[in-house]
């Protein structure tokens, strides 16, 4: 595909034209020189994108569908992965019924294996309107807010939990904020999204939800643990007593009681913290992976046959782990994002 206009999205390089608030092919939010006008970056000379068909093969064309088989061609927003350490990786995909990927994630990681990571997943919710658009702004937001220095505290554990929690209530504030400046006032339907994310320092994982998206922990010599209760009525109703399986498959399952968005009834995160003890994974995900294997000690054994299949590298994990979910049927978007917990990280 050939942009003729000039004007390019600065993140993804694909065409995008005057006026445009966001970029059509990767989601990115374009940066407002005033209310009512958006800038992007000037291009040298016309960006060229060559796509080929995943159909055929073929060229896609201008119009966005390909010249031989006339199929439209799937947009980089559709399927993206993220890896910023060769031992933390992320896949999120737009599922196989949903016609745009609302789900996000964003990442950082230092190089050293267990060093320090920060997953956060934000699931628009697909009712309201540029929640896929609001999703990614505020993943974005939150994870740089939780990757900025160390939380050292007082010396003691607790108090670096604690300074890592002040962290993530100005990681959730980041996140809503973002949410709102990408929520037209006008709309009468404002995007909204979930929020969770993991921060994990030297053997200390903190982890921090609103919504029904989700953290867990899987040692390898030990329990799975769910790190994260999900805000929604499907847990109210498991918290009574009703059974797993029942209440999240009920016609209420995926209602949820909390999100970020200018109709949010409160968007400060629900956080709990966890010392490894031996080697693990660290998962976050949104719904689309957990609506298929939803309690820690099944989920994580699937994990655990997946990083054999996968010689433990997170990416091609991440991306198996989609697939999978897809081939359960794929009925919403699907983020996974994993980081492998050596067994001697960061102990103090």
């Amino acid at each position: 595909m050939t942009a003729t206009t000039g004007l390019v999205c600065p993140t993804c390089g694909g065409g995008v034209h005057e006026g445009d608030l966001y970029c059509e092919a990767c989601g990115s939010v374009l940066t407002s020189a005033s209310p009512d006008e958006a800038t992007v970056e000037m291009a040298s000379k016309p960006a060229v994108v060559t796509t080929a068909c995943r159909s055929c093969g073929g060229v896609v064309g201008e119009d966005g569908y390909c010249q031989t088989c006339g199929t439209k061609a799937a947009k980089p927003r559709d399927h993206f992965d993220e890896q910023p350490a060769p031992w933390v990786g992320m896949t999120c995909d737009r599922g196989i019924r949903h016609h745009r990927n609302e789900d996000a994630a964003a990442l950082a990681a230092d190089p050293e294996p267990g060093s320090r990571a920060i997953l956060v997943v934000c699931d628009g919710v697909s009712s309201s309107t540029d929640s896929d658009v609001a999703s990614l702004a505020a993943a974005k937001a939150a994870r740089d807010v939780l990757a900025v220095g160390r939380a050292q505290g007082m010396g003691t554990d607790t108090s670096r939990v604690g300074a890592i929690v002040a962290r993530f209530k100005a990681a959730a504030d980041a996140a809503q904020e973002a949410v709102l400046a990408n929520t037209s006032p006008e709309s009468t339907n404002p995007a909204s999204c979930t929020f969770v994310a993991a921060v994990l320092e030297d053997g200390l994982i903190v982890a921090g939800n609103v919504g029904d998206s989700r953290a867990y922990w899987f040692p390898d010599n030990g329990e799975a643990v769910g790190l994260t209760v999900d805000d929604s009525w499907a847990a109210e109703l498991i918290a009574k007593g009703v059974p797993r399986q029942e209440a999240e498959t009920g016609p209420h399952a995926h209602a949820i009681t909390r999100w970020l968005g200018t109709d949010a009834p409160d968007h400060t995160p629900t956080t709990t913290s966890l010392t490894t003890e031996s080697a693990g994974w660290l998962l976050v995900c949104s719904d689309g992976l957990w609506n298929y294997c939803s309690e820690a000690v099944p989920l994580g054994e699937l994990v655990r046959r997946t990083a054999a299949e996968h010689a433990d590298e997170p990416l091609a994990m991440s991306s198996a782990l989609v697939d999978w979910a897809n081939a359960q049927g794929g009925m919403d978007n699907i983020t996974v994002a994993l980081a492998r917990v050596p067994a001697a990280a960061g102990r103090i």
